[in-house]
């Protein structure tokens, strides 16, 4: 234990002063669709840095990010596989998670070299490498981000894999989907944009209830509560059913089924993530990120028009 414990000293030791400053530069071009620039300020910084430093490789998996977003997949390819060569490597000697950064970068490449192959048409090979890199990295930081991307490309069109309801948020309700169209809502209770999410999903549940519309709130459990404060399981609950419910509560009728197992099964790495299932238990849409209200409309109604929906496109 204590090899271990100097060996990661000497690789934290190692490394120049972690600021962040040039993956903060480039995530900010890469956001405003200036993926040449990115690549320049990158290249022009390897220099200051050793080739595995793992500043330099989530800086890098940005450039990767930004030609994903550019539909340049022979750049995006290349960074990716840089990228994923290094950080694999540090992450096989010290752990995926010995640095922030070092989990970061390396599921970004997986992420970006997922989408490379895919883009190239052989979705086989994206998803079996997803599927390869979640089974090596399970039980790592980035797990769920793994798991988010290879569902991107083959959850819809299966049967909704089955949801984990041992305990629930408040009194349990009964999750009744069978023969309904089905909304399920993956939330945080600390994501603002869960908290936007709300009025739509509501609005959404009056519109369509009377045509066989459920809609499912599943969360899990972080370890803090109010302004970050470190909480226990019991405390956490407490403060979710207390003060949060008063605040920003979802309603009784939905049942809100709490377990890290279903967080993890549904890759949900983005929070909203909202998985729609057709009558016959169909998924037909997998969403990190929030919806309007149109678009849920647009996801949901022709599956409730549509009484016989749910062949599997298996």
């Amino acid at each position: 234990m204590r090899v271990v414990f100097a060996a990661m000293l000497l690789f934290s030791a190692s490394l120049p002063a972690q600021t962040g400053a040039l993956s903060a530069q480039l995530k900010q071009l890469a956001f405003a669709g200036e993926a040449e620039a990115a690549r320049d300020v990158a290249e022009r910084a390897r220099g200051n840095y050793r080739p595995d430093h793992p500043e330099l490789l989530e800086a890098l998996s940005w450039v990767g990010r930004a030609a994903v977003v550019g539909e340049d997949w022979e750049i995006a390819e290349a960074y990716g596989m840089e990228v994923y060569e290094q950080a694999s490597r540090l992450a096989a000697e010290h752990g995926v998670d010995a640095s922030a950064q070092l989990a970061t970068a390396l599921g970004a490449a997986i992420e970006v070299l997922g989408k490379a192959y895919d883009a190239s048409g052989d979705r086989a090979r994206a998803a079996q490498f997803l599927h390869e890199q979640r089974d090596k990295y399970r039980g790592t930081s980035i797990e769920t981000r793994i798991q988010k991307n290879f569902l991107l490309i083959s959850i819809e069109g299966k049967p909704m894999p089955p949801l984990a309801a041992d305990r629930f948020i408040g009194q349990p309700t009964e999750i009744d989907t069978a023969g309904k169209v089905a909304v399920f809502y993956f939330w945080a209770h600390w994501c603002a944009d869960c908290k936007a999410q709300k009025p739509a999903l509501l609005e959404l549940q009056e519109r369509y209830a009377g045509q066989g519309l459920a809609i499912v709130a599943p969360t899990h459990l972080f370890g803090y509560a109010v302004a970050g404060r470190a909480a226990s399981e019991e405390e956490e609950i407490a403060y979710l059913e207390g003060p949060w419910q008063r605040l920003y509560g979802l309603p009784d009728w939905m049942p809100k089924p709490l377990s890290q197992e279903n967080w993890s099964a549904f890759g949900v790495s983005t929070t909203p993530t909202i998985v729609i299932a057709d009558r016959a238990g169909i998924v037909r849409l997998y969403h990190p990120g929030k919806m309007t209200l149109e678009e849920l409309e647009a996801a949901v109604q022709p599956l409730l028009d549509d009484g016989s929906a749910g062949a599997s496109s298996q």
